[in-house]
């Protein structure tokens, strides 16, 4: 693998390896001295383009717990201020010598620009509306955890905003190709345009499929993103679709609740749930080191097993 731009890019055996790898990168994170030199030697820069936290201090920490060296690209700070294109950027952050850039934008296919502009691995973080590689992939990784080695037969509903989550196309091509049965949530306005070929189930009412699922995939209303006003009100909305308590007394006993984050507790989603036993949201963030620290050794390092 040179780059991680698209899930689509990996079949279930490559997907199924990193997640093989990602279990020796949480081995190590439970040392006592929880870093390994895999990558001394190593630059990695985080080229955001975006607000982040979750994401970029990930990646930042597993590049760290592998011994790489880091830089961290701040746009408010940068050249971009001054007119300097995204081409220009990358070449000039390649000619310091770094070896993997992660990036982040708010164009769909940036990541992509970068990676045919640089000899560099370049590794999606998030672009626009499009994908987000890596959650998908932690998101996979906690799951497996939890139910065994395949997602085969899980049923997984992906609730909220759509139409506009990268996280959500991501999630769906994974958790797909490892034989689990997504169905989206929500509102006709926040699903996507088009669903030719998607491989996914559609219920735009929540209480109709909570009892039957094994997985409840939480989204944040990206109000960021929507441009118009597509939702009655979020009042309305967080009452058809928000995962109060009562919802999740009705869901299966073993089913569980997942955010990729930033999640609004209360409206969205209640705090009972978020701290409650069917919450699998702080390991979310825990398990995205390891799964990033898998990523960055297979982009950079040997790729073969840490001892």
């Amino acid at each position: 693998m040179r780059d991680l731009l698209s899930i689509a890019d990996l079949d279930r055996a490559q997907i199924e390896a990193l997640l093989d790898g990602a279990e020796h990168m949480a081995d190590v994170l439970g040392r006592d001295i929880p870093k390994v030199p895999a990558l001394r030697g190593k630059t990695v820069v985080s080229l955001f383009y975006e607000d982040s936290t979750r994401t970029r201090l990930s990646f930042e920490t597993a590049a760290k717990r592998l011994g790489a060296d880091t830089m961290t690209f701040t746009l408010g700070t940068s050249s971009v201020k001054k007119g300097e294109s995204l081409l220009d950027t990358a070449r000039t952050i390649e000619a310091m010598g770094v070896d993997a850039m992660v990036v982040r934008h708010s164009a769909a296919g940036a990541p992509h620009r970068v990676a045919g502009w640089v000899d560099a691995a370049v590794v999606n973080a998030g672009d626009g509306r499009h994908e987000h590689p890596t959650q998908a992939l932690l998101d996979a990784f906690t799951l497996r955890r939890h139910r065994g080695p395949g997602l085969d037969g899980a049923r997984i509903a992906i609730v909220g905003d759509v139409r506009n989550s990268r996280v959500a196309r991501s999630g769906i091509a994974c958790w797909h190709r490892l034989g689990a049965q997504v169905t989206l949530v929500g509102p006709p306005t926040l699903m996507p345009e088009r669903l030719d070929g998607w491989p996914v189930a559609v219920s735009h009412d929540l209480d109709d499929v909570l009892t039957e699922l094994d997985v409840v995939y939480v989204l944040r209303v990206q109000q960021e993103r929507l441009g118009q006003a597509l939702l009655p009100s979020l009042r309305e909305y967080y009452a058809r679709y928000g995962v109060t308590t009562a919802r999740s007394e009705r869901m299966k006993p073993d089913a569980l609740v997942m955010h990729p984050g930033p999640m609004i507790r209360g409206p969205e989603i209640a705090t009972e749930v978020v701290d409650g036993g069917r919450s699998l949201i702080r390991e979310q963030v825990a398990n995205g080191v390891a799964v990033r620290m898998a990523v960055l050794w297979d982009l950079i390092g040997s790729g073969g097993r840490l001892v």
